[in-house]
């Protein structure tokens, strides 16, 4: 078991010095919008080029690519589900896609990860409820994969404070 430090900070995901990156992707592994989007842009169209030779992939699950021309070695794709009210196995779903991007994280060799808030954005999944899975799953999976460092970066204010009320600190 690795001892495991674990922050949130208001930052650009794409910028980050980090092992691994985790893309909050869409089924299809293709360019989108919000953090997808600014990835896939940052990356380079290589990264495109990658998710489309692993795409589809099913909600709950995870693939990974290099970086390319990111600062981070690896990007890990997560997909997290739509929220359709919380009856359909979302929380699971989230919940998921997070263990996954550790096992991938784990596979490879990753010291630290940054991950955005999965599903919030125009998957509309509720802020606080997500961030609460997302700080759990992290606290029960992260010591045993050999990830050294958690990193959720935030896209607002308002996101950071969701990470700070399940006491995430910098």
């Amino acid at each position: 078991m690795t001892a495991v430090t674990v922050r949130a900070v208001l930052a650009d995901i794409t910028t980050l010095d980090v092992d691994a990156i985790v893309n909050a992707a869409n089924d299809q592994l293709a360019p989108g919008g919000g953090v997808c989007g600014a990835i896939h842009r940052a990356a380079g169209p290589e990264l495109a080029e990658a998710c489309s030779a692993l795409g589809p992939c099913p909600v709950g699950e995870a693939r990974v690519t290099p970086g390319f021309n990111l600062p981070a070695r690896l990007v890990i794709h997560a997909v997290g589900p739509r929220w359709l009210g919380g009856d359909q196995g979302e929380p699971e779903l989230l919940a998921s896609a997070y263990r996954a991007a550790f096992q991938l994280a784990k596979e490879s060799r990753v010291r630290s990860i940054a991950f955005p808030a999965i599903s919030t954005g125009v998957f509309g999944y509720p802020l606080h409820p997500a961030t609460a899975i997302a700080v759990r799953v992290t606290r029960e999976v992260a010591p045993a994969s050999g990830v050294e460092e958690v990193t959720f970066v935030c896209f607002s204010e308002e996101v950071l404070a969701a990470y700070r009320k399940e006491g995430v600190g910098e």
